[in-house]
């Protein structure tokens, strides 16, 4: 437990001034709640002592006791306030660092990682356990630390009057620490199967949600919904065992505490029978003994919460410490964009998808790249852009290994269209500006009417100002596509990646979407996927895949003259393009 709060405190890092003193705010407070009891034991012994005098009780031990208690209890809401100010957001400043860090730092892994961890999982890692950090760390702290040095205080004040007293509290304490030990031991136990029981319901739940547009066109809801409702009740039991194996060491930690406390109310019931300790003072300990160990029975609260805490921050540690793909790389600047594949081999795993691929994509060039699906295609893409690293031979970007860059520094040299567009829940001119960040509106307009782009978006209710749905939903494909195209020429790379760029752009347009992507050839490397005839018989050399092997290596008219795949290509693009309706 206090190995968690040493984590939690070094975590927090710059922060930790505010939070010692917070907790001296949160010391004092609780010390100004228990002023009002020791002054109202103070002003019954002055009251006993004046009727066995024979005297009258003076109004100046009334407004003495009456300052005292006014002045108590706004000191203890000031400093709850002052804490409040000092602590509460320290967790919540803190997350928002550490996921931005962790944003950051997924970027800059292979996409490999992304294929061995689910979504649900990292999901779960960014939201639920950090939110035990942020929502919970700062409290636990407040909690367990103030409870154990308030006690420490009063078992001090406790010798004052009663030595046996004092020790029956320490014993008391001491059971109950074993108790929160058995707490936080069996949370860190639970913590994986509750850890394990969130990924699956929240990847289940995307899954789902995903899903509804295929579940409603098959007419599936029962068997889809069956493996949510499976991973909800799932959920349930395993969060209900949690919870019901905390019990036997909850009363275990109860127990020791109640029980001392009625010990020590039989322990000053003695002492005032025997004359060694006045009524008031009695009074005062049997107040006090059913309420000093206050903020330790919370504490049992904080180890089922510590035992949790510690779980996630180790799996924080974990996904902190996955390698950088980029972590030998140097920010490096070019002055000449020609890509060069070296003997390049790769996998995914044990199955090997590109062999010892070699070719040389020039500068100011345009090359296509065409072969059948499953050939590896925009595989070479994601090699030269190192999404991957490869396994043999080695990718040169102008003339230096893709390996010495920083992901951010390659990256500076390549603009991509994907084939499957993914749009941000933002505005149309966000999702282009996406880039180049300090974009002005004038630049955009300019970047969508080159993509084709312009006419529609000013015919939506608010133009560039329109939010689109998640993954861009509420767009067609096409649309979605021309916005793509514009994001990748405002931000003018000297790099052009289209994968599949036209795929889903109409008849009428296409000639429109071919005239901006030649224009992006000039001074420009163009690396692109396509099988539409229109966009590979402009390119300056053509690379032909097959089963990952490079099968061709020329332009068109070499191509063609050639018998292969290239030309059997070629007939069948002819006679699928050239068909009308008769």
């Amino acid at each position: 437990m206090f190995k968690t709060i040493k984590r939690i405190i070094s975590w927090i890092g710059p922060y930790k001034k505010r939070l010692y003193l917070g907790t001296l705010c949160a010391f004092l407070s609780s010390w100004c709640t228990a002023v009002p009891v020791i002054t109202a034991a103070w002003a019954l012994n002055k009251a006993i002592s004046n009727m066995e005098e024979g005297t009258d009780l003076t109004y100046t031990i009334v407004w003495q006791s009456l300052l005292i208690i006014s002045v108590s209890v706004f000191l203890r809401f000031l400093l709850s306030y002052t804490r409040a100010r000092l602590q509460d957001s320290i967790g919540t400043e803190r997350a928002a660092e550490e996921r931005l860090r962790i944003g950051d730092m997924l970027k800059r892994v292979s996409l490999g990682y992304f294929s061995k961890n689910s979504t649900g999982e990292i999901l779960a890692d960014l939201t639920s356990e950090f939110s035990q950090l942020e929502l919970n760390g700062m409290s636990m702290i407040n909690n367990v630390l103030n409870g154990y040095i308030n006690f420490l205080a009063i078992a001090i004040c406790l010798c004052l009057f009663s030595w046996q007293a004092a020790i029956t509290a320490i014993v008391g304490v001491l059971l109950s620490a074993l108790a929160l030990q058995g707490i936080n031991h069996q949370s860190k136990k639970n913590s994986p199967d509750n850890q394990k029981a969130s990924e699956m319901l929240a990847g289940t739940v995307l899954e789902y949600v995903r899903g509804i547009p295929v579940v409603k066109s098959f007419g599936q809801e029962g068997p889809a919904f069956e493996g949510f409702r499976k991973a909800c009740r799932e959920s349930r039991k395993i969060n209900i065992g949690i919870e019901k194996s905390y019990i036997p060491w909850n009363t275990l930690h109860l127990l020791a505490l109640k029980l001392a406390s009625v010990i020590i109310v039989l322990i000053t019931a003695w002492h005032t029978m025997d004359g060694t300790m006045t009524l008031p003072v009695l009074l005062l300990m049997a107040m006090f003994s059913f309420s000093m160990f206050g903020n330790i029975e919370a504490i049992n609260d904080s180890a089922h919460v510590l035992g949790m805490i510690g779980a996630a921050m180790d799996k924080i540690d974990k996904l902190e410490q996955t390698d950088f793909i980029d972590q030998d790389g140097t920010d490096i600047k070019i002055d000449s964009f020609d890509i060069c594949f070296n003997h390049v081999s790769f996998g995914y795993g044990s199955k090997e998808i590109i062999h010892n691929a070699s070719f040389t994509a020039r500068q100011n060039t345009t090359i296509a790249i065409v072969g059948p699906s499953g050939s590896g295609k925009t595989t070479l893409c994601n090699l030269m852009t190192r999404f991957y690293d490869v396994d043999s031979g080695e990718i040169t970007v102008g003339g230096h290994d893709v390996r010495e860059f920083t992901c951010d520094s390659l990256m500076k040299n390549f603009s991509m269209v994907f084939q499957n567009v993914y749009l941000f829940r933002d505005t149309i001119g966000n999702n282009i500006r996406f880039g180049k960040q300090d974009a002005t509106k004038e630049e955009i307009i300019a970047a969508a009417k080159a993509a084709c782009c312009h006419e529609f978006i000013s015919t939506l209710p608010e133009g560039y100002d329109t939010m689109v749905g998640e993954g861009g939903s509420s767009l067609s494909g096409g649309e979605k596509q021309r916005i793509s195209i514009a994001r990748a020429i405002l931000k003018n790379a000297p790099i052009v990646i289209l994968d599949e760029a036209t795929a889903s752009i109409d008849p009428e347009n296409e000639h429109l979407i071919q005239q901006a992507i030649s224009a992006l050839t000039q001074g420009k490397t163009i690396i692109t996927i396509a099988h539409r005839l229109a966009t590979i018989e402009q390119a300056d050399q053509i690379i032909v895949l097959d089963n990952g092997r490079i099968a061709q290596k020329g332009n068109h008219q070499e191509l063609i003259m050639q018998d292969g795949i290239y030309k059997n290509f070629v007939s069948i693009r002819q006679r699928a393009e050239g068909w009308s309706i008769t």
